[in-house]
């Protein structure tokens, strides 16, 4: 059986730099009553695997400490209680870690058709960021027709997954800011109306500028500390700032008042820890809402760069450069 084999996986030997990730192999593992067990095709690279390889952002307690929470590959063996799926089917996956592997197992609630006119290698780059995307945007931010629309870090996967998908659903004029002039011209090719290079401009001058002072509506941030007093000086009466990540830093003082006198609302979240139960909730809109604009045409995945899973340490180096723009993918 193919439980009895090892299998190649990347670990982290220890927290560090990107040059802590090697190559070893370990026993492919079995799926339990609700999961599935897929052979994995490719394995996307987030930047939450970086904020697990320095030892700032541990698995959840039953999580595979292997980085990696987005496969997409083939079904070859399914738990006891999953109904869905058979051996042989091709899914894309969320998961809680154990992607960079040549197998995974996976919550076959959080498994996801792949989109028509789409291959396993384009499906890889979905899952991560469309759910992130989707439950912060969507359903926590509640962006609607006729807002304003600030994506902070238009260039990475985060970026042009929201960036697509607000100028797909709603009528929204959308600002991001990026860090050349070759990905803000890249960013406004996917739907954004208005981008802001954070190396020469500020963008809560700009923001006021371009909306004659009124601000923002809803802003999408993943640096943190160092941007929120701007943030909050960029929204809009009644806007909304939802802080996904902090890359830059997680402690930062600010100045209240204009929370009172604006009624706005900040918030944050992080998907990985959160109930499978919840999880299977936004993959059920995904399929209903969002994957149907694959199969239109209207969106689509941005892959940069395709790397072998031994070069996983590469990968990261890439990710931490910011060099790439759209989704890196690790192939086993």
């Amino acid at each position: 059986m193919v439980n009895d084999m090892m299998m190649n996986v990347i670990e982290i030997s220890h927290p560090g730099n990107h040059d802590v990730l090697r190559l070893t192999q370990r026993p492919i593992p079995r799926p339990e009553p609700h999961e599935v067990l897929i052979e994995v095709a490719a394995a996307g690279v987030n930047r939450p695997d970086i904020m697990q390889r320095k030892g700032l952002y541990p698995p959840p307690p039953g999580a595979s400490d292997t980085p990696g929470l987005e496969v997409a590959g083939t079904i070859i063996e399914t738990g006891k209680a999953v109904t869905r799926w058979k051996n042989g089917d091709q899914v894309c996956a969320l998961l809680s870690g154990g992607g960079y592997a040549q197998y995974c197992v996976a919550a076959a609630t959080l498994c996801l058709p792949i989109p028509s006119g789409l291959d396993l290698m384009q499906a890889a780059a979905l899952p991560e960021t469309h759910f992130t995307v989707w439950e912060n945007v969507f359903r926590r931010g509640k962006l609607r027709n006729r807002e304003k629309f600030l994506v902070h870090g238009g260039a990475g996967g985060i970026g042009t997954t929201a960036i697509q998908l607000a100028a797909a659903l709603c009528n929204v004029q959308i600002f991001t800011t990026c860090g050349s002039e070759r990905k803000c011209r890249l960013c406004r090719s996917l739907g954004a109306h208005i981008t802001i290079n954070y190396q020469n401009q500020n963008f809560a001058e700009t923001i006021s500028q371009r909306t004659h002072g009124r601000g923002v509506d809803l802003i999408l941030d993943i640096i943190g500390a160092p941007y929120l007093q701007a943030n909050i000086q960029s929204l809009a009466v009644e806007g909304r700032l939802i802080i996904i990540a902090v890359q830059e830093g997680h402690r930062s003082e600010i100045n209240l008042l204009p929370i009172f006198l604006k009624r706005l609302t900040l918030t944050g979240s992080t998907l990985r820890s959160r109930p499978t139960e919840e999880k299977a909730l936004i993959a059920q809109e995904l399929e209903e809402h969002v994957w149907p604009l694959f199969e239109s045409g209207q969106i689509r995945p941005i892959i940069y760069a395709t790397l072998p899973l031994s070069q996983a340490s590469e990968a990261h180096r890439i990710m931490e450069q910011q060099e790439h723009f759209g989704k890196i993918l690790l192939v086993p």
